[in-house]
């Protein structure tokens, strides 16, 4: 059974969600599964935009063909190859051997490293700025290379003032029936996992990010059609202002995020009483987590947002306990700049981890390291109380509350 719905008068929306995924990229926690978008214009030219995961094949297929109707496929843009959007590629090919491909160079290279049909006479290669005109409307292309991959590219219609902006301003989870931001609460119930899902996905290209929006900006944009998630007409102008600061690596909030792990309770039982001091100080934006506990994506979304960071944990190996490393790893590979942080370590007979943490931390632009005095020798002692005292102090004073 078909299931395409219409945007406007000659765009209709061909994806679909997998609900029974659990974890995107064999990488990321999805509770409420993931959907995948693929777009049809029927002009004088019919034309497709990218297609869908393999998972979707069959709901894909029927979607195209019913709103194909009695009419064949033009074209296909191809704006990014990663398999979620590509992977059926090859089979519309059989089916409309005749249609061209329009795409940029390196997406030429990848078609065929991942298919094996003939690639070379059916490709229209576009650059910066060329249109396809398909009759009533004008398809500009942008380059956008790696937001996130080096082959990306983003159409603009110039005719309805749509982007189809590929992976940029997409979102984890399915499509729940609701096409657009505007028939939900988009700010409270979508923002975090597209906030979720920039850092993670996309986080690291800040500078190529911003070269994209520079483009965009440009642009009289009335719809953004991304590649996962809700089509976007309401809330624009938040989600520009959102991709601004992620790219920028700008705090979106005043407020503390406090990132620990705890063998045997410890170092959990410090930063607890950490958080209840800057609470009674006035600090009312505080987050913890439980590196060992949480998914590192949820972590690493929260320190893109927050503009202080405590990072407590133990030595374990003459080194860092692995899960609070492996988060270390991640905020580096992922290229969070311009954070205040405080490091806590503990070690009950040769702590050494906050040493080890400051040294990874400093790989970071724009990182201040307010305090690492706070050394733990398995439970914090009352003598200690004074120190936690003064780097709650240090943390209020630094976010001028």
């Amino acid at each position: 059974m078909h299931n395409i719905r219409k945007i406007t008068e000659n765009l209709i929306y061909l994806g679909c969600s997998d609900r029974k995924l659990s974890l995107f990229e064999s990488a990321y926690p999805v509770k409420d599964g993931m959907s995948y978008n693929s777009y049809l214009l029927k002009d004088e030219k019919t034309v497709l935009f990218d297609t869908v995961d393999k998972v979707c094949a069959e709901q894909f297929y029927e979607n195209l063909n019913k709103a194909l109707g009695s009419r064949h496929l033009d074209y296909i843009i191809v704006q990014h190859m990663e398999p979620d959007h590509c992977a059926l590629l090859g089979e519309v090919i059989k089916v409309h051997p005749d249609l061209k491909i329009v795409c940029t160079q390196k997406t030429v290279t990848m078609i065929k490293q991942f298919f094996d049909f003939e690639v070379d006479s059916r490709v229209q290669v576009v650059k910066e700025g060329d249109i396809l005109n398909t009759g009533t409307h004008e398809l500009q292309f942008i380059m956008a290379p790696m937001v996130h991959w080096p082959e990306v590219m983003i159409t603009y219609d110039k005719t309805d003032k749509i982007l189809f902006s590929a992976d940029a301003f997409g979102t984890f989870g399915a499509i729940n029936g609701n096409l657009f931001d505007s028939e939900v609460d988009w700010e409270r119930d979508y923002l975090a996992e597209a906030r979720r899902y920039y850092t993670n996905i996309v986080g690291k290209y800040g500078l190529q990010v911003q070269m994209m929006l520079k483009k965009a900006a440009a642009l009289d944009i009335k719809m953004i059609c991304p590649l996962h998630g809700l089509m976007i007409r309401e809330n624009i102008n938040l989600l520009l202002d959102k991709y601004n600061k992620w790219s920028l690596y700008l705090p979106e909030e005043n407020g503390v995020m406090i990132a620990y792990s705890s063998v045997y309770g410890g170092t959990e039982s410090a930063v607890s009483l950490l958080a209840s001091k800057l609470a009674d100080s006035g600090v009312r934006n505080i987050k913890m987590f439980d590196v060992s506990m949480t998914h590192p994506s949820f972590v690493l979304s929260e320190a893109f947002r927050f503009s202080h960071i405590v990072l407590a944990t133990t030595t374990y190996n003459a080194g860092i306990f692995e899960s609070m490393e492996t988060f270390l790893h991640i905020l580096v590979s992922h290229n969070l700049q311009n954070r205040k942080y405080v490091v806590i370590q503990n070690g009950s007979w040769a702590p050494a981890c906050g040493g080890q943490m400051r040294e990874i931390l400093e790989k970071l632009k724009g990182t201040e390291i307010l305090d690492d005095s706070i050394c733990i020798k398995s439970t914090l002692k009352e003598e200690q109380i004074e120190q936690m005292d003064n780097v709650v102090d240090t943390i209020v004073k630094s976010l001028k509350i």
